[in-house]
């Protein structure tokens, strides 16, 4: 094991001692204004999502990180280490920028949070440029990645306009001790369908197309976990399919994995069109609102995107209706 491997595998050791989780959750985030974050509901969505989900991404592209200011990035996560910590778990902070200053400033106002014990590093994205090269990209990650901070590398082309290759990111890993995950959500999984050595590092897909139950290692698959949308919705039945998987009860995670990607499809088609806000937030918004009132959610007011616009009702109930049809609605809401 080479001196970079090492280094690494104990920084994984030393920040996740029961194992880095298998299920991560780039989770939503709830308002109750434009801007302004709901910490009642955030905590009861994390108390839910505590049971299955032992990792999260705040803020990630469904928590509408992309189109928050650095000042509501650092209010949100105020709220959410805190409730995180009680739950017991583990943050990884979303440093969505387009350029490597963007990144290296928003690690600058981060730093007093290094060392908050529920924080576990920090989620990088390559530069934005659909121009820039291989080396252009691996010279502005290891600026990044120069910083020390545990990372999680994002493979983001939806948002960046390219995609890291295999072979930089096994450079970028035998350089960086410190790169502990790799999270791709291209949909095309070249990384981690490819032959060569990442160190140890902890590959989850982000991708929702393609299905579940083919990608992890106890399949058969090339990824180590997943970090998806839809577990802020879909926890217990990703969970359960992980554990049927381990168990090699095969036929069942399929069977389950074939329901939930009927359903998530159905919920991504249903948000297709909607002009505000991202297709990942929106569906999942959607969903969660079920989940959180049951019987109920057409008696509460639908919930709001990060700038105040607020999703129609026609959309609720048409997507009480997928759950429905999926054998997924709830009686009762986790609020």
């Amino acid at each position: 094991m080479s001196s970079v491997n090492a280094q690494r595998q104990a920084l994984q050791a030393q920040l996740f001692p029961a194992g880095i989780p298998r299920l991560w959750c780039p989770t939503l985030t709830h308002f109750r204004a434009a801007h302004t974050p709901d910490p009642e509901r955030i905590q009861a969505h994390l108390i839910a999502l505590a049971p299955h989900v032992k990792g999260i991404l705040v803020p990630g592209s469904t928590g509408e990180g992309w189109e928050m200011t650095d000042t509501d990035i650092r209010r949100l996560l105020d709220i959410v280490l805190a409730a995180a910590g009680e739950q017991g778990m583990r943050v990884l902070i979303g440093v969505l920028k387009t350029s490597v200053d963007e990144m290296l400033s928003c690690l600058d106002a981060l730093e007093p949070l290094r060392t908050h014990p529920a924080v576990v590093g920090v989620t990088i994205c390559p530069p934005k440029g659909s121009e820039l090269t291989q080396q252009a990209l691996y010279d502005g990650l290891s600026k990044v990645l120069a910083r020390g901070w545990p990372t999680a590398l994002y493979q983001l082309p939806q948002v960046t306009q390219n995609e890291l290759a295999p072979n930089t990111v096994a450079t970028l890993t035998a350089k960086f001790a410190n790169i502990l995950l790799f999270k791709d959500t291209s949909g095309e999984d070249r990384v981690a369908s490819s032959s060569l050595d990442f160190g140890g590092v902890f590959l989850v897909r982000g991708a929702e197309k393609g299905g579940y139950a083919p990608w992890p290692r106890t399949n058969g698959g090339p990824y180590d976990g997943f970090l998806l949308s839809t577990a802020n919705v879909l926890a217990p039945q990703l969970s359960e399919m992980l554990r049927l998987l381990e168990t090699g009860a095969r036929t069942d995670a399929e069977a389950l994995s074939q329901t939930l990607i009927s359903a998530v499809s159905a919920a991504f088609a249903l948000v297709a069109e909607f002009p505000h806000g991202n297709v990942f937030a929106n569906a999942n918004k959607v969903l969660d609102h079920w989940m959180a009132h049951g019987k109920l959610a057409l008696k509460v007011e639908p919930p709001l995107l990060y700038s105040g616009v607020r999703l129609p009702q026609h959309l609720i109930a048409s997507g009480g209706e997928i759950l429905k049809a999926h054998g997924l609605l709830p009686e009762d809401g986790y609020v």
